[in-house]
């Protein structure tokens, strides 16, 4: 039988039992680091669906597709309540990853992605030039983790116009980690440290309200919160998306985009039989329908985790649930150290905050463009974004060159393909670009396969591809033009 997602108020909030024999030893584990009460609750509550045998899958019955969504392209009507529910507005923004899975060792938002300037440089920059231009309060607030924290607000440093009456930032949680075989606390004493991990970014929830944060901003007069990724540049306020939620009184709004080949694996819009919109993460997809999942056309919209929430609504269903939101588990399995993959099997139980969608009465989805979703996930995106194909306007928004609109010039964005082996971390990169992207801006697709070195000045025309299979490297002169 499929597992049920979405319990009672009543039994999220612990009312019916108390702390079972099995979970004593998470609790004691989790109070001695100090961690919050309503988090306690909160992981109790999915590790007893864990228990019960939870996966967390949500099967093809109950997640149908999805069609007709209003369009942000419609939205130009709502422009002026946007710019009025302005100074009502906090922009928030996911920081807590490390760049790891392209060989950072600290927070990716302090990568180089444009012209010399960071993530959070664009970030900051971008809220700076709002307040100038709008002449409004808006605030900027990272949702940081314990390895994010220290260096992205030192960084932030170099804005002395950024600080606010509010805190910068507000702390992601963390919760133990389970063994695969008993179910029981994972105990590393090589590491203590990786017995902990994040509880996904559905966490956002309970951090707001644990840190006081949502209680604070409620006090400032703020009513509306605009969540996005730190890596995602494409995710701009935009005054006709805030007018549309503020005009319609919407408590949720997910922004999502039309699915590629490329987005298959990333959580799609689905929706309930009861007509309820949901989200549904891969990791929430059974095996056995995973061709399904991935099949573009019958779940055509994916999630770019862009959301917009209306804050004093937020509050009053974690007041109603004692500060506990029940979003759908994603149970995740992984070895207990990353580095080895023979490591001890665990549990990471995480939940996603796209996933609320399904739980504030008349939430609502609306398609955007693409260029609303400009991710960082790989080496591939990084060198994309380093070349001329995109600019950095005025208002530190990032933009394809004018020239891709242009005469011959192909439209859309590049799509760059590099082989992992060799371009996977950032170091092998930098090392076989040592001068940089090369010219993209005629550039419709460039696949590079094999160990190859780039020279200064090369151009990429069309639809290009480079293959070295032997096993010494191949160099591209500098000045050479490629073209497809």
């Amino acid at each position: 039988m499929p597992t049920t997602l979405m319990p009672s108020a009543q039994t999220v909030s612990g009312k019916s039992n108390d702390i079972s024999t099995e979970f004593a030893p998470f609790a004691a584990k989790m109070s001695a680091e100090g961690l919050p009460p309503s988090l306690i609750k909160s992981f109790r509550f999915y590790y007893h669906q864990l228990r019960e045998g939870a996966t967390g899958f949500i099967y093809r019955d109950q997640a149908l597709p999805v069609q007709d969504l209003p369009q942000a392209a419609d939205l130009d009507d709502y422009q002026q309540q946007g710019e009025t529910a302005l100074d009502k507005l906090v922009v928030i923004k996911l920081n807590g990853g490390l760049g790891t899975s392209m060989g950072m060792a600290g927070p990716k938002s302090l990568l180089p992605v444009k012209d010399g300037l960071t993530f959070l440089d664009i970030i900051a920059q971008q809220i700076l030039a709002l307040r100038a231009q709008h002449q409004v309060r808006i605030p900027l607030l990272l949702m940081n983790s314990f390895s994010t924290r220290e260096e992205s607000l030192a960084a932030l440093t170099a804005y002395p116009t950024l600080p606010q009456p509010l805190p910068l930032d507000f702390l992601q949680h963390k919760v133990p980690k389970i063994r695969q075989d008993n179910l029981a606390p994972v105990v590393w004493p090589d590491d203590p440290e990786k017995e902990w991990c994040p509880p996904g970014h559905g966490d956002i929830y309970l951090a707001l309200h644990t840190s006081g944060t949502l209680q604070a901003l409620l006090g400032e007069g703020y009513e509306y919160a605009f969540i996005s990724n730190a890596d995602n540049l494409g995710a701009i306020v935009d005054t006709a998306i805030l007018g549309y939620v503020a005009a319609e009184q919407l408590p949720f709004l997910m922004e999502v985009t039309e699915r590629t080949a490329g987005d298959r694996k990333g959580g799609h819009l689905a929706k309930a039989p009861d007509g309820r919109l949901l989200l549904r993460e891969i990791a929430q997809c059974p095996p056995e329908e995973i061709d399904e999942f991935q099949d573009i056309q019958r779940f055509g919209y994916f999630n770019t985790n862009n959301l917009w929430i209306h804050l004093p609504t937020l509050h009053a269903e974690l007041q109603k649930r004692e500060g506990v939101l029940p979003l759908p588990l994603i149970r995740n399995g992984k070895p207990v150290d990353p580095t080895l993959p023979d490591s001890l099997p665990v549990y990471q139980l995480e939940t996603a905050m796209g996933l609320a969608i399904s739980l504030f009465e008349g939430s609502q989805a609306l398609s955007v463009p693409r260029n609303r979703f400009r991710p960082v996930k790989k080496c591939n995106d990084l060198l994309a974004l380093w070349s001329d194909a995109y600019v950095l306007i005025d208002n530190f928004r990032v933009r394809l060159d004018p020239r891709r609109h242009s005469g011959e010039a192909p439209a859309g964005d590049p799509l760059v393909t590099l082989e992992d082996k060799y371009y996977g971390l950032i170091h092998d990169m930098t090392e076989r670009f040592p001068h940089g992207a090369p010219s993209l801006v005629q550039c419709r697709s460039l696949t590079v396969q094999g160990d190859v070195y780039f020279g200064e000045g090369v151009v990429v025309n069309g639809d290009v591809t480079v293959e070295n299979r032997s096993d010494s490297p191949l160099w591209i002169e500098d000045g050479t033009v490629l073209s497809g």
